[in-house]
């Protein structure tokens, strides 16, 4: 038996062999059969033999098949019942995206199967390239790709709020005179990596408004801490900042008339689709 096997593909095997097929198996792995049946194949293709045949119905083990189900038992022997490997669920994000939508996503995940979960952080042509090669599942983001990027890619908006600056209690006094009263206050924008800049950059431009730009992230906890501190006004959705303002940490300073923050799910056609990350892509919602 080769040394280089993939275990998860000897385990899907293990357990289509003692469940006598692959929809029983799919079922207790809590894989869509589709899935399983394709690893079957994948398993069979690297070892180059034929590890099940069909007659009436049911699959029988070859030759081939019943050596490899003794080495497979031997593998997975540990003097007490094996647990079904978990099925995988790799979620991309910006760093803009609220640590809470994250949280959100992998509650849902959970509550659909148990699964070991990989997060990924990074800029969005980063995670579009991995999410269309299949080594991301899903991804959220503030910001749609375009162009040949956009190829093969499912998008769903999840939210769509309404921004406004927020600040420490020190500028509560801004309130008074806005959106004229943040001229040349010292503010923390997003960068051109976020729609939102570009939405920001717009609106100042038709109120007249002069940006005094003194410090420009994609990270949101950052970003928060910083205006927490009272270095200047952060934009933002009052989703990504409900706890701060319920500690009075932050304090609205006046809502952006016409600027909005959508987040969407990315999710890449698949012949073989991650069932979770299809469930959630379909029902989730902020």
């Amino acid at each position: 038996m080769n040394q280089w096997i993939n275990y998860h593909h000897l385990f899907y095997f293990k357990t289509i062999a003692e469940e006598g097929s692959v929809s029983k198996a799919a079922e207790k792995l809590r894989l869509g059969q589709p899935t399983l049946s394709a690893q079957l194949k994948l398993f069979e293709d690297s070892l180059g033999v034929l590890l099940f045949e069909r007659q009436h119905k049911k699959l029988i083990l070859t030759e081939q098949g019943k050596v490899a189900l003794d080495y497979a038992k031997s593998i997975f022997k540990m003097g007490s019942e094996m647990k079904p490997l978990k099925p995988t669920f790799h979620i991309g994000a910006l760093d803009s995206i609220p640590k809470q939508i994250i949280l959100q996503l992998v509650q849902s995940a959970f509550k659909l199967s148990p699964c070991q979960i990989t997060l990924s952080e990074g800029r969005l042509d980063e995670l579009i390239r991995e999410l269309s090669a299949h080594r991301i599942d899903l991804v959220t983001t503030n910001f749609l790709p375009v162009g040949p990027d956009a190829k093969g890619i499912i998008t769903k908006s999840i939210t769509k709020k309404n921004v406004a600056f927020y600040g420490a209690p020190k500028y509560k006094n801004l309130r008074k005179g806005f959106p004229k009263s943040i001229s040349e206050i010292p503010l923390i924008l997003p960068t051109y990596d976020s729609k939102l800049r570009y939405d920001l950059d717009h609106w100042a431009k038709l109120n007249g408004i002069e940006l005094n730009i003194i410090i420009e992230s994609q990270d949101i906890s950052v970003k928060k801490l910083m205006a927490i501190s009272g270095l200047g006004l952060m934009p933002t959705a009052t989703h990504t900042v409900t706890r701060q303002i319920l500690t009075s940490e932050l304090v609205e300073i006046g809502k952006l008339k016409g600027v909005y923050e959508e987040l969407f799910l990315l999710l890449a056609k698949r012949k073989i689709p991650n069932p979770i990350a299809v469930k959630i892509h379909q029902s989730f919602t902020v």
